[in-house]
């Protein structure tokens, strides 16, 4: 047949292609994807971030070093009797050096607050981090399943080219031996190249879709291989169960209550920029000077220091008070978010539940029309070699299986997108 050399090429080009899952297609996505690099980085940084220095709970020390030079002249008149004394040129050497400790022991709790702020930004990260992965998973399936779902449609137009070869086939013979005008052997090769024309258009979507895929893989565009040949639906969800469990396992729900405590974190804080503090210092430093000229050739002195200071803050302008009623407000905000955020995600969930009910119902028509529409074509190709069918009934039975066809392959397409938006939502990988 004149079609197969075509079936021929398609069918060669995709078994030498090496075969991808979509779990291989996830896998790799979440090794390369550069988008889940930069969230595990970011959790990372939070969690170098939560320690307790970084809060401000440990004291710092340092060793501190110093010399200086200088040349001067001097003149001095002293009191009483004593002679005036000049010096041109005097040469003044200083040497010091010194350990010295610094401890903030009271700053109004802002440490302790600062600590457990720490520790929410961290766990904030994780869950950011947790919800790109999920993204990562929605988005790699789709792009997945959507090359499936154009390869399942270059398999309908090959079947629908191999019925038109068929056709052609009969016209030709039944033209050879004078029973049927030329006008019938025509319009079935205009209609057989037609749906050729549609399988190398659908060649070209596939590609495409092809490339997609391997940009959510972070890899070059023109890697080749192939996917499975069906869409699996098993995934059966339980309404009662998701609707109790949405609350507390969205990563969006999740990421915004961990920003209402952080912003409250946040404005205990502020409130204590207007308490005490109290820190202590010590040390031990050796210092020698070394004169050229003057009563002091040589002076040496080492030793311990301690001591402490106690900051009240008394007025800062009214400062502290702005600072805290942006802070209020802040809080405020976020959790307007959070409530927000609760609102559209259950929208979406009882949506999304309706969308893949609504598709496994149509799943079971739509099955039943495809195994009707493809029995009605083959009862009217045998009809059209016995001369008792038409062209424009057998065509009409053609377009009714590829237009079934479609839809089963968009409703089956339209339930495994359901599915995995339903596992985004509710954290399920």
């Amino acid at each position: 047949m004149k079609s197969f050399p075509l079936v021929l090429i398609v069918a060669m080009a995709a078994f030498s292609q090496p075969l991808i899952t979509c779990e291989n297609a996830i896998e790799i996505a979440l090794h390369n994807n550069y988008d889940i690099t930069v969230a595990h980085n970011d959790a990372e940084i939070a969690k170098v971030n939560n320690t307790a220095g970084n809060a401000g709970m440990l004291p710092t020390a340092a060793i501190n070093g110093s010399e200086n030079y200088a040349i001067n002249n001097v003149n001095q008149k002293l009191p009483g009797k004593a002679a005036d004394t000049s010096y041109n040129n005097a040469q003044s050497n200083s040497l010091g050096i010194g350990a010295f400790l610094n401890w903030t022991v009271f700053d109004g709790g802002k440490m302790f607050v600062t600590k457990r702020k720490l520790s929410e930004i961290e766990s904030l990260g994780s869950i950011q981090y947790r919800d790109k992965v999920l993204q990562t998973v929605y988005n790699v399936t789709i792009a997945y399943f959507d090359v499936v779902r154009q390869k399942q449609q270059l398999a309908s137009f090959n079947d629908v080219i191999a019925y038109n070869q068929e056709r052609v086939t009969i016209f030709q013979t039944s033209f050879d031996a004078g029973l049927s005008p030329k006008t019938d052997i025509l319009q079935a090769k205009i209609d057989l190249n037609v749906n050729r024309e549609s399988a190398i258009r659908q060649e070209t979507v596939i590609i495409e879709a092809k490339r997609t895929l391997n940009l959510l893989l972070s890899r070059d565009a023109n890697i080749t291989f192939d996917v499975v040949d069906s869409i699996p639906l098993t995934f059966t969800p339980d309404r009662k169960q998701f609707m109790e469990k949405i609350n507390a396992s969205n990563t969006g729900i999740l990421e915004l209550q961990k920003q209402v405590e952080v912003a409250r974190l946040s404005l205990q804080e502020t409130k204590t920029l207007g308490l005490p503090k109290i820190a202590l210092n010590g040390g031990y430093s050796f210092l020698q000077t070394n004169n050229t000229a003057g009563s002091v050739l040589m002076n040496f002195s080492n030793g311990p220091s301690i001591g402490g200071t106690v900051s009240i803050p008394l007025y800062q302008s009214g400062n502290v008070l702005r600072q805290i009623s942006t802070a209020k407000l802040q809080l405020k905000s976020t959790e307007a978010d959070l409530e927000n955020v609760k609102l559209q995600t259950n929208i979406l969930l009882q949506n999304t539940l309706d969308d893949f009910e609504n598709q496994r119902q149509l799943l079971s028509i739509e099955n039943d029309n495809v195994s009707m529409a493809k029995e009605n074509l083959d009862l009217s190709l045998a009809r059209l070699k016995f001369g008792q069918a038409t062209t424009l009934e057998l065509k009409l039975a053609e377009q009714s299986y590829e237009d079934a066809y479609t839809r089963l392959i968009s409703i089956k397409f339209g339930l495994k997108t359901a599915e995995a938006k339903l596992k985004q939502l509710l954290s399920l990988l």
